[in-house]
């Protein structure tokens, strides 16, 4: 029941874009419209939204090719939430704009942002809860405080949940 489970999901990874090279932003967002069966009153007020939080206008009839790495992360998110998700998937987001963002989305519309990402700074400044996973299993389940409650920083505090994995494991 893939397309119905698909319809509640957004992603942004890097690597991985929802807009076409070679056309206006506002072209793509458009063909997603009609991909995900969004209605026109729901696009456009997610659009108008979405436009004003990510401070796209300037950028809607400039094609991706021609963005920044910058802008073009703001277009896809917006192209990912589009369809209202109730759950966005984000690789990376160290730009503060886009962390101020995604805070105000998690607060105004409750979408459940799994962030995947190996910046620390990007953690501490975005969550409230942390699963730390390491080959396969769940190493800590908690709060950004309780993973640091015993280190000096974020980065250390992985570092020893890491050591600590390994030697349980006898690597």
């Amino acid at each position: 029941d893939r397309i119905s489970y698909v319809k509640d999901i957004g992603v942004v990874f890097g690597q991985r874009s929802q807009l076409w090279w070679d056309v206006p932003v506002i072209d793509s967002f458009e063909l997603l419209r009609d991909i995900y069966s969004i209605s026109q009153a729901m696009y456009n007020n997610n659009l108008e939204e979405l436009t004003e939080l990510l401070n796209l206008s300037e950028l809607l009839k400039t094609p991706a090719r021609q963005l920044s790495l910058g802008q073009r992360m703001r277009c896809e998110i917006a192209a990912s939430l589009l369809h209202s998700p109730s759950i966005l998937f984000l690789d990376a987001v160290s730009k503060l704009a886009v962390r101020d963002f995604i805070k105000q989305l998690n607060q105004d519309h409750k979408t459940t942002v799994i962030l995947t990402t190996h910046d620390m700074q990007d953690i501490e400044a975005l969550t409230n809860r942390i699963l730390l996973i390491g080959n396969g299993s769940i190493l800590m389940d908690g709060s950004p405080e309780e993973l640091k409650q015993d280190a000096a920083s974020m980065d250390e505090a992985v570092v020893k949940l890491y050591r600590s994995f390994d030697e349980k494991e006898g690597r």
